[in-house]
């Protein structure tokens, strides 16, 4: 029988406040502090504590909740989840349970896979919830002890449920790349997997299908909950897993159980950890030393806050400056490439002229979204350097375009050119001159460059004779070698046509 994955995902988002949610302890990222210094007795449970609201938190949330679609509502409230672990001092953590303080929304996604079934996929949010952080444990490698670092304890957390919505992984590692652009879109988090400020777990059961591919059943089969997925590489692999394992269960009449697993990623499987909890086991009741917040004074003053959305901002970028649809993902997907490859484009049309560049609109976009992505962006990762970080000014790019685009050099030299930009921040055509780069070699040099290349190959001037036209460019090829780029390759093919005649 044939099974179609069914895919929800919870996802906690670490907020950007200065302080933790309910104390006023530094929010620190994880690792930039020695153990257990940016704590008190509020974020480590001690008797007699009492948590006060972080209302900046609370701000992020719902701006991020608008951001998703999300129904805010009136009135939101916290709630005590109780369980006993070492990560948590209080024997309980404050979250939200039935008031959270984002309702239902959604999110419409495009999936960049060539094998995806749907390319574009609206996924409905069941909830998004305020709640503190546990602290780390850190287990020895023999298992003898694990100690306990309690900084992160109390940082502020968005967890964000899906709905099951999901039918394949590779539709769930594009909702969490389009959620990490819309988290540091709006400043709400840097939503840096990797450093813990996003994380995933991923609910997955599978429908078995019938011949004509519908639901062969109305229920739901018992889920497995995969947990602290730290990449989207992880959460790919680790669905992919699951579905070949609980497809190989079914098949032999052995059903999964619903439970939660951990992701292995050295050894790319999952392993059993324990029965999957309830609300029930989590014993909910409201947080009495927390009050009721009242949602409707700010609702609207946070709507009014939210910025362009990245999904808007690529659709911008494609329809007013022409970039390509890969070209747009990048500069969005990328924190501060944005606004600076709208400088660029803006500097571009008042160096060509603003009639010009719009009718040379697609291939400047094409050029200048090719050298920002690919040339300008490995530069930059070599040197370890953001675009923030980049010794180049709008202005010099955009003049650096400029003379790509008019010939005065070519690609080879450009890049020698860009590398040099970078490395001095000094104007293009300084450095293009200083370093006898530019395509600008007298007609009588080009001359006897060509005819001794016509001299030296009479098979290739037989060709072109015979019709072959296309043998111009060998020419070209051997002209620029011999001139380390400083010929202009269409005056070379022109002066190539005249002399053979």
């Amino acid at each position: 029988m044939k099974y179609a994955p069914i895919i929800g995902l919870e996802i906690h988002v670490q907020l950007k406040t200065k302080s933790k949610l309910f104390c006023s302890c530094a929010n620190i990222n994880e690792g930039d502090a020695e153990a257990n210094t940016a704590i008190c007795p509020v974020c480590t449970g001690q008797p007699g504590a009492l948590p006060a609201l972080n209302a900046h938190a609370l701000e992020l949330a719902m701006l991020a909740g608008h951001a998703m679609k999300c129904a805010i509502p009136d009135t939101a409230k916290f709630d005590r989840k109780n369980y006993f672990y070492p990560d948590l001092p209080k024997g309980y953590q404050i979250s939200q349970f039935d008031l959270p303080v984002c309702g239902k929304g959604q999110l419409d996604i495009t999936v960049d896979d060539e094998n995806a079934s749907r390319k574009e996929v609206r996924i409905g949010i069941t909830r998004a919830h305020l709640e503190e952080d546990a602290a780390k444990n850190q287990h020895a490698p023999d298992g003898s002890s694990t100690l306990v670092d309690y900084n992160r304890g109390g940082t502020p957390l968005l967890e964000i449920v899906t709905e099951p919505d999901f039918r394949s992984p590779a539709e769930a590692k594009a909702f969490l790349q389009e959620l990490r652009s819309i988290m540091r879109s709006i400043g709400v988090s840097d939503a840096d997997m990797e450093k813990g400020q996003m994380r995933c777990d991923a609910n997955i059961s599978l429908m078995p299908l019938n011949d004509d591919g519908t639901p062969a059943q109305i229920e739901l089969n018992p889920k497995v909950e995969v947990k602290n997925l730290n990449s989207f590489k992880a959460v790919e692999r680790a669905l992919a897993y699951e579905i070949e394992r609980q497809t190989d269960l079914y098949d032999t009449n052995t059903p999964p159980l619903q439970s939660t697993r951990g992701w292995d990623e050295n050894r790319g499987v999952t392993t059993d950890q324990r029965s999957k909890e309830g609300s029930a086991d989590y014993r909910y009741f409201p947080e009495p030393d927390l009050p009721p917040v009242n949602l409707k004074e700010i609702r609207d003053m946070m709507r009014s806050k939210l910025p362009e959305l990245p999904g808007s901002t690529r659709r911008r970028l494609q329809e007013e400056y022409g970039f390509s649809e890969a070209n747009a993902a990048f500069l969005v997907a990328n924190e501060g490439w944005t606004g600076y490859a709208e400088h660029v484009m803006s500097e571009l049309a008042e160096w060509i002229g603003s009639d010009k560049a719009e009718d040379q609109k697609a291939s400047l976009a094409k050029l200048t979204g090719g050298w920002l992505t690919s040339k300008l962006a490995g530069f930059l990762t070599e040197m370890n350097r953001t675009i923030r970080e980049v010794n180049v000014t709008p202005e010099n790019f955009a003049e650096f375009i400029k003379i790509l685009h008019q010939g005065e050099i070519n690609s080879a030299n450009g890049q020698k050119l860009l590398r040099l930009m970078i490395e001095h921040g000094a104007d293009p055509s300084h450095l293009m001159e200083e370093h006898n780069l530019g395509q600008n070699m007298d007609e009588n040099e080009l001359r006897v460059v060509v005819e001794r290349l016509i001299a030296e190959n009479p098979a290739q001037v037989e060709q072109y004779k015979s019709g072959n036209e296309k043998i111009l460019m060998w020419f070209v090829g051997g002209a620029m070698k011999a001139t380390e780029g400083k010929a202009n390759p269409e005056a070379v093919k022109e002066l190539a046509k005249k002399i053979i005649g």
